[in-house]
């Protein structure tokens, strides 16, 4: 059993139901495993094998289905490479090399030259979020464009949601429902299969406890890319006000949208994540 799970017969039922998602993948897909100092990475690319490409980083506690509803768009105008983070709950390496060092721009060279891309334009969340602008200010030139969703590491980390669902997991699955409807911001949700996997990886995966290193004023004021940051409003997560101000005064060329009623998780976004990929 990998360290990264509770116990061996929940990481077997998290892999068979990210094992479902992918024979279900809604354009045809090629699996890609790729070695790296970290370990061995798995990617799932979509779409023309010689168009541009466009970079995936999902977030915490989730795996590359989490674009499954974007990538049928995506995939027309891009070689699409939907990257599982190591140490999360995909098919990518269990490892956590520490934050604070350069270990996931250097995972990230390797994934990318194995890829044979020099250069290309990066959509991540969350977590994702955070490795992609950590690569973005170490790598300048091998990043084209940044579309972020509720990226980690610009605003502050709020600490009371982990109150609120420690104390609902008291309540067994109802309550770990509920926790992860509020933490995410999953209460309006069209597709209740995305709030089941999530409750499945809260009751059976173990997530990182570090905080993610804060950006400084003078690494955000690095970023000449292109940039789009998306923010929800009622983010439990990162303090989303804070997320856009740094962002608005340090990255002043950045286009930077907040979400009325949106929480952690942000859906709906492709057609505006397609046109500014395409500006």
């Amino acid at each position: 059993m990998s360290a990264i799970y509770k116990t061996e017969a929940g990481e077997n039922e998290i892999r068979h139901r990210y094992q479902k998602a992918l024979d279900a993948w809604p354009v045809p897909a090629d699996h890609l495993r790729l070695a790296t100092h970290q370990g061995e990475t798995f990617v799932v690319a979509s779409g023309p094998e010689h168009a541009a490409p466009l970079v995936l980083l999902h977030g915490s506690g989730t795996n590359a289905t989490m674009w499954r509803g974007d990538v049928t768009s995506w995939s027309r105008h891009f070689r699409v490479y939907a990257v599982d983070l190591i140490g999360e709950p995909g098919l990518s390496a269990p490892a956590r090399p520490p934050l604070d060092s350069d270990a996931y721009a250097r995972w990230l060279d390797e994934v990318l030259d194995a890829l044979g891309i020099a250069a290309a334009p990066i959509v991540a969340t969350s977590l994702g979020g955070w490795m992609a602008l950590d690569y973005a200010t170490r790598r300048p030139d091998r990043v084209t464009r940044l579309a972020l969703m509720c990226p980690g590491g610009v605003g502050r980390t709020r600490s009371a949601w982990l109150f609120k669902a420690i104390a609902l997991s008291f309540f067994g699955r109802r309550g770990i429902r509920r926790s992860a409807r509020s933490v995410a911001g999953l209460e309006n949700l069209p597709d209740e299969s995305v709030l089941d996997d999530l409750v499945l990886t809260f009751t059976q995966f173990k997530p990182r406890t570090a905080r993610l290193p804060r950006f400084s004023d003078e690494t955000l004021g690095s970023l000449t890319q292109p940039l789009m940051v998306t923010v929800g409003e009622r983010d439990a997560l990162f303090d989303s006000a804070d997320t856009a101000d740094r962002i608005r005064r340090r990255v002043p060329h950045a286009e930077v949208r907040s979400l009325p009623g949106v929480g952690h998780s942000i859906f709906g976004q492709t057609d505006a994540i397609l046109a500014f990929l395409s500006d």
